[in-house]
């Protein structure tokens, strides 16, 4: 008993020091490791009020001098970056018709490089953090791409796409003119025609390409049928190629006459047919007309339940016009 109250007078003295007695969370850690170790009380503060270092705790992290954060802060500031591009080393900066596209190096999650500045200004003029990247520039159909360092301060950077232009035009063997309206170019990448790659696609006569110099697949078409010419042709850097493909070929008009000569009959379904017997063309009026290359050929007119016919040559050579008589079967 006298005990008991001996503990109960301890513990009226000892409760106005309770907050003396707080555990830190390293202490309680310990305390949970060793059970049998009293705690160790919170140490008390110095003549300032503060609390002395606590051994245990991690070393702080030491505070940036004004140095080196002026030298952060630059890092992640963007830089002025100018760029500029030259048909050929030699040559003077391209004046108009540009475009620019500048990537980030590090791929996205799709995998693919984030587009971080665009500009078509001929001298492009944009402000990027330093770092690495990858410019793209394109001139019509010519392009080239490169890295580009960004570092503090003016960065500039001159690109060279070694380039040249193409001019397409084309004729009847003759140099018989064939009208624009009929012609398109197709332009491709040389070799094996299975590894060709469309460059560029249903362009029109006399149009200027501009292109990577090299040597290209060129297709020209006169008409939607059969008269089809091809060549491999060389751009050369900083030239002008101009190049016309010849065609053996001709336009062709057809029209079903009752006599040499006669006015057309109308409502009459027209079919030709190549030298194998596939139907090549089909069409339904008087006048039709069409384009083929040089060969022969099967024309069928068909009026109402009749079929009338007539076998004929294309020559390489001016419009001809291709009368079917009613007379014949």
């Amino acid at each position: 008993m006298r005990s008991g109250l001996i503990f109960a007078l301890l513990l009226l003295v000892l409760a106005p020091l309770a907050p003396a007695l707080v555990l830190t969370p390293t202490m309680v850690m310990a305390q949970d490791a060793e059970a049998d170790t009293p705690p160790m009380p919170r140490p008390r503060p110095d003549r300032n009020g503060e609390l002395p270092a606590d051994p245990t705790a991690p070393p702080a992290a030491a505070a940036e001098t004004p140095a080196t954060e002026a030298i952060s802060a630059l890092t992640a500031t963007p830089q002025p970056v100018s760029l500029s591009a030259r048909v050929t080393q030699e040559g003077a900066p391209i004046p108009e018709g540009l475009v620019w596209r500048i990537f980030d190096t590090k791929p996205d999650a799709n995998g693919e490089l984030a587009l971080v500045a665009k500009s078509d200004a001929p001298a492009a003029s944009v402000e990027l953090p330093p770092g690495e990247y990858v410019v793209h520039v394109a001139y019509g159909r010519a392009q080239v791409s490169d890295t580009l360092t960004v570092v503090p301060g003016d960065n500039e950077k001159s690109f060279v796409l070694d380039a040249g232009a193409l001019r397409l035009n084309s004729a009847i063997t003759g140099d018989i003119a064939v009208p624009a309206t009929l012609l398109k170019f197709d332009i491709l990448t040389a070799g094996a025609e299975a590894s060709r790659t469309m460059v560029a696609e249903g362009l029109l006569p006399n149009d200027i390409v501009t292109l990577n110099a090299g040597t290209y697949h060129i297709v020209s078409y006169f008409g939607d049928i059969n008269a089809v010419v091809r060549a491999d042709l060389r751009v050369e850097p900083g030239q002008l190629t101009d190049a016309t493909l010849y065609h053996h070929a001709s336009q062709v008009s057809f029209k079903l006459v009752s006599e040499e000569g006669g006015e057309a009959i109308a409502d009459v379904e027209w079919t030709v047919k190549d030298p194998d017997g596939v139907t090549i063309f089909s069409e339904l009026g008087a006048f039709p007309a069409t384009v083929l290359a040089q060969g022969k050929y099967l024309v069928l007119a068909k009026q109402g339940d009749t079929v009338f016919n007539r076998e004929f040559e294309v020559q390489p050579g001016p419009p001809r016009e291709v009368q079917v008589m009613t007379t014949s079967f």
